[in-house]
């Protein structure tokens, strides 16, 4: 029997309708955070954070107390605060010339927790006998106290200093009027890279919310250090790709050459998929490895150091939350209407081949859309100084 398999009482899978509501919450937060993220003044960063992931947590305590299938509510409360921290987060650490270091430690710490919340989650319930409404707020409440000095240790960190506003342009919170005209100066650019990210965070939101139903058909059920194994592969080798762009200097080049290793990052996606079809690639562990790096390599810079560096360039009022949250939003609509479409109009019965088709249909639309961004940034910006 799959997960959560024994609730039969909605026409559609009950999986489904968790994983569809914890995303509606995801994205009403992504689109209430284009505005607030945008507008945020550091004194009220630490206090948000604790505070949403209590909420988040009582979220979770809520869906263990209240029977299924009444229980999906409560995802749909835990999405909504969470949606807020990584801008929250990040807003410590744009704006610095080490901010692609920081942020690629950043990044690879979110794709590892995700691998690892379920290796702990599975682990719980195979050796303590925790059922599946408990081990979300159990695996939750472990994390609290880590949670906690981490937030204090981070409101240690100091501001940029006058040598990293000259190389990256300061960061200010922004206005409806600031919001409308960067959006009206690079808008072109910036929609390319919203539809790419688009198929690419459904994508990756559909890898992870099923990660424990491809791998039961490919073979590599039954071992719970399965899902650290696979993405911290992804987390290391995305983390040195991504921490090298605090070498590159020249503002410009680093948009360019960051686009340009996300279009690779596509044809890794798909050709990794086609050799595994094939058969050319034989082990099913690294071909979840490589899709992964392929998904993660053109996700993580979008969420940070992408925007971070074209902010540098294009020098408006404006700061990097503000785009992050618009390309959030956007993926997470997409996150939900592809899971609309693999319920409703999808004639297989396969998870694992919709994933298969669904990988080359977002390195396609990745490619073309990184291509575009790339022409369009190259020519709009002007020639960038080494900062």
């Amino acid at each position: 029997m799959g997960i959560f398999d024994d609730v039969q009482d909605f026409a559609i899978s009950y999986k489904v309708v968790l994983v569809l509501a914890q995303l509606i919450g995801y994205a009403s937060s992504k689109f209430i955070g284009i505005k607030v993220i945008s507008e945020l003044t550091a004194a009220h960063r630490p206090w948000m954070i604790i505070a949403l992931v209590l909420v988040a947590e009582l979220a979770l305590l809520g869906f263990a107390l209240v029977p299924p299938p009444y229980n999906f509510v409560l995802l749909f409360f835990n999405g909504l605060p969470l949606g807020m921290i990584w801008g929250l987060v990040f807003s410590y650490l744009e704006g610095r010339r080490t901010t692609e270091l920081l942020a690629a430690i950043l990044s690879s710490s979110f794709i590892l927790a995700s691998g690892v919340t379920k290796a702990v989650g599975k682990y719980i319930m195979l050796e303590f006998a925790v059922s599946q409404y408990w081990m979300p707020f159990v695996t939750g409440a472990l994390f609290l106290l880590p949670l906690f000095l981490s937030v204090w240790w981070l409101n240690q960190v100091p501001a940029p200093t006058p040598d990293d506003i000259r190389a990256r342009h300061v960061r200010e919170a922004m206005t409806s009027e600031d919001r409308r005209r960067l959006l009206y100066g690079a808008w072109p650019g910036l929609l390319a890279i919203v539809v790419m990210y688009f198929f690419l965070t459904a994508f990756r939101d559909y890898r992870d919310n099923f990660a424990a139903d491809i791998f039961n058909e490919i073979g590599l059920s039954g071992n719970f250090r399965i899902f650290a194994e696979t993405e911290l592969w992804v987390a290391v080798l995305s983390l040195l790709i991504m921490a090298s762009f605090i070498l590159i200097r020249n503002n410009l080049k680093a948009v360019q050459i960051v686009i340009g290793i996300m279009a690779a990052s596509m044809l890794l996606l798909a050709g990794s998929t086609y050799f595994y079809r094939a058969a050319i690639l034989d082990d099913p562990f690294w071909w979840i490895v490589l899709v992964g790096l392929g998904a993660y390599i053109a996700y993580i810079p979008v969420g940070s150091m992408l925007f971070e560096r074209l902010i540098a360039c294009l020098r408006y009022k404006s700061n990097a939350g503000f785009l992050i949250y618009i390309a959030d939003a956007m993926g997470y609509v997409g996150s939900i209407l592809v899971m609309l479409y693999q319920t409703f109009v999808y004639q297989g019965d396969s998870i694992l081949a919709f994933f298969i088709q669904f990988s080359y249909l977002t390195a396609l639309i990745g490619f073309i859309g990184l291509g575009f961004a790339f022409v369009y940034f190259s020519r709009v910006i002007p020639a960038q100084p080494t900062a």
